[in-house]
């Protein structure tokens, strides 16, 4: 039987790859669409299977035989800013994609390019005018289209469909990428769920969306145009948002590697790659790529095991692949810093219908649960939080070579313990002399994160601390006020909550916060972090250790 790999480059082939199947990520929705004649968009942030869900979708529509089905990536058309370069482009590019994936020939033989208002629309008439099948076609990167050329094949798209009736057009058409394409416009570009003959008699300049409307005006990849053009296009369609694997499609992917490989992966490291995960298709594939490949050696009578998973999962937050650095690098954009240090600070941000927070969505970056605003992942929180604490973490390394730690365990009968209230006194001693330049330098220099300085420091401090052999697992929320940290130990769970003074009502909520992650950490002594950035009080007021005994749980108050 064929070898097969996980993969992490491009898109998947069945016959090279270990992949879930079209149908359990939206494909039988996405064949009713078509089915329907709708005009549809797919998006999800990057690296999440789109392409190869298209390309499987392609290969299952065209061997089906009832319609011609067409992949079109206008990547490539991203550098043309203007229509009159733009349209021509997207026109050879349905070309040659015409030509490589076999289709009848005979498309855009007489355009005229001199028309960029109407030959992409006169090239499809033409076109579908041919064949004998109807014609269904996936644009991938859509949303990398900049202003005037989006607008304007936006637009031939919408005449072509309003008059299907009377002159032959795409059957259906799906927009696909990392961004819905109706919130590219500042006018709204609405899509719904109506097909063509139940808008026959509809005006053709379509419905306007209401002022309040909202959307957004992002630039979507580095250099792009924003569009900004008044009743840019109105459609009809549905919106899908691409899902990630779920536990059993995770479940699935190691079960055939079993059939082909023999080699087994035990329960606890499936249910731990989707806990780190959540899913998103990279993510599992690295893992399970760097534990087959890398750390096993393509041993396969060895078992796949959670301790396994745990090496590959911090084996590549070290290697940092360009999938973690393509997500680090919108850290340092002004909009996404909007959403992610109230995050990491567990404070407030705009509303989730924002453009702000939209476009953060988009990205990957964050997702709902329970009502709460969160990472997208555990690992992504690791790797943001790594991230925007390195340059203090490289100079605790370089200044205060004895914080490892060595300095801080202790032996208690059998165990040895981390003294974390030794290890805390050392950081309120590093604060009081470095805090005021670290904040500078977080404004100054480090992507202007001030607001979160004092929580990415400490998370620097215990970071270099701990990199001696503990673990720490990390929690942010939008709108609690606080932020969650856990370090483990020789299995000892040491529950540490972080927050910023604002007034007499500080320290009672962290008091109660701190003893629900204890409860949820199961651990019996806790520590909670306040940091007072207040400038009437000294610094021997500001900072104290203050044991207080709450609900029968022992918590260390830690003035900052």
């Amino acid at each position: 039987m064929p070898k097969r790999y996980f993969n992490i480059a491009g898109p998947c082939f069945e016959k090279k790859h270990y992949m879930v199947h079209a149908s359990e990520r939206g494909g039988g929705e996405i064949l009713d669409f078509i089915d329907k004649e709708y005009y549809f968009v797919i998006h999800a942030a990057r690296q999440s299977g789109k392409t190869t869900l298209l390309l499987q979708m392609i290969d299952y529509i065209n061997r089906d035989k009832k319609y011609y089905a067409l992949y079109c990536s206008l990547e490539a058309v991203q550098e043309f800013k203007e229509p009159e370069k733009g349209i021509p482009e997207i026109v050879n590019r349905i070309k040659t994609s015409i030509k490589e994936q076999g289709l009848p020939d005979g498309f855009a033989k007489e355009a005229d390019y001199s028309d960029v208002s109407g030959v992409l629309k006169s090239s499809l008439v033409d076109y579908c005018r041919l064949l004998d099948k109807p014609l269904v076609i996936f644009f991938d990167e859509t949303d990398c289209l900049s202003n005037g050329t989006l607008i304007t094949f936006l637009r031939q798209l919408r005449e072509g469909f309003v008059s299907r009736n009377m002159v032959p057009f795409v059957h259906s058409i799906a927009l696909v990428g990392m961004r819905n394409i109706r919130d590219l416009t500042n006018e709204r570009v609405s899509w719904s769920c109506l097909h063509e003959h139940d808008r026959a008699n509809e005006e053709t300049e379509g419905y306007r969306t209401r002022s309040d409307t909202l959307h957004y005006k992002a630039k979507i990849r580095p250099d792009s145009d924003t569009l900004g053009s008044a009743s840019p296009f109105n459609i009809v369609s549905k919106s899908v948002s691409l899902p990630n694997f779920t536990c059993d499609n995770i479940a699935e992917l190691f079960i055939t590697h079993t059939v082909l490989t023999k080699q087994l992966t035990e329960k606890q490291a499936i249910a731990y790659i989707f806990e780190q995960t959540k899913g998103q298709p990279w993510l599992v594939n690295a893992i399970a790529r760097e534990i087959v490949e890398d750390i096993l050696k393509e041993d396969y009578s060895k078992s796949i095991t959670r301790d396994m998973v745990e090496t590959a999962i911090q084996n590549l937050i070290l290697q940092r692949p360009t999938h973690f650095d393509s997500l680090l690098e919108r850290l340092k954009e002004p909009r996404v810093r909007k959403v992610i240090e109230p995050l990491i600070l567990g404070g407030e941000t705009e509303d989730e219908f924002s453009d702000d927070y939209l476009y953060v969505r988009d990205l990957g970056l964050i997702r709902e649960e329970n009502d709460n605003t969160i990472p997208a992942n555990p690992i992504y929180t690791e790797i943001i939080i790594r991230f925007l604490s390195a340059n203090p973490q490289k100079s605790i390394l370089k200044n205060y070579k004895d914080y490892t730690i060595p300095r801080y365990l202790k032996t208690e009968g059998s165990n040895c313990k981390i003294d974390i209230d030794f290890l805390l006194r050392d950081f309120q001693n590093f604060w009081r002399e470095n805090g005021e330049i670290w904040v500078n330098r977080y404004d100054e220099d480090i992507y202007q994160y001030k607001e979160a300085a004092p929580h990415l420091v400490l998370q620097a401090f215990l970071q270099r601390v701990t990199n001696g052999g503990a673990q720490i697992n990390r929690e942010m929320a939008l709108g609690t006020r606080r932020a969650d940290l856990c370090i483990i130990y020789n299995d000892q769970k040491y529950p540490i909550e972080i927050k910023l003074m604002q007034n007499h009502k500080t320290i009672p909520e962290g008091l109660e916060q701190t003893f629900n992650y204890m409860q949820k950490c199961g651990a019996d002594q806790g520590w909670l972090v306040v940091f007072d950035r207040g400038t009437e009080k000294s610094w021997d007021e500001k900072i104290y250790m203050r044991p207080e005994e709450y609900k029968g749980k022992h918590i260390i108050i830690v003035g900052t």
